[in-house]
């Protein structure tokens, strides 16, 4: 048997501005959504520009008011920026950068609902 990755899911307060969010850092376009019958949920498939075959789920849900308790944020998402140092100024300029780490030539950045996005360099 063989199993590939297929999505990772963030629950999301805002989901309009988290979806500004992934466009402008990140430029994730939605590429399906599901609704509930009754609206109690949505849900929205983003992807890059690359057409990877892995996607991120945002969740939305109707009744939910309180922000996400995500623990220690002790998890991440990492995307491979092909023009590392034109992502870091972008990253740098909209005030989402929340750890950088020199030494190992990588940074983070942290979406609206606080969830960190590690940001690596192609190799070169």
């Amino acid at each position: 048997y063989m199993l590939s990755f297929n999505h990772f899911n963030f629950n999301v307060l805002d989901l309009d501005r988290s979806l500004a969010f992934y466009k402008q850092a990140l430029g994730l376009t939605p590429v399906r959504e599901k609704e509930a019958e009754d609206q109690s949920f949505k849900l929205v498939y983003l992807a890059d520009a690359a057409n990877s075959p892995f996607q991120l789920e945002l969740t939305w849900l109707r009744d939910r008011k309180e922000p996400y308790n995500l623990g220690e944020c002790e998890f991440h998402l990492a995307f491979t920026a092909d023009d590392f140092q034109a992502m870091y100024e972008k990253h740098k300029a909209m005030g989402c950068i929340c750890f950088e780490n020199p030494a190992m030539g990588i940074y983070f950045i942290s979406d609206p609902d606080g969830y960190w996005i590690e940001i690596v360099p192609a190799k070169g």
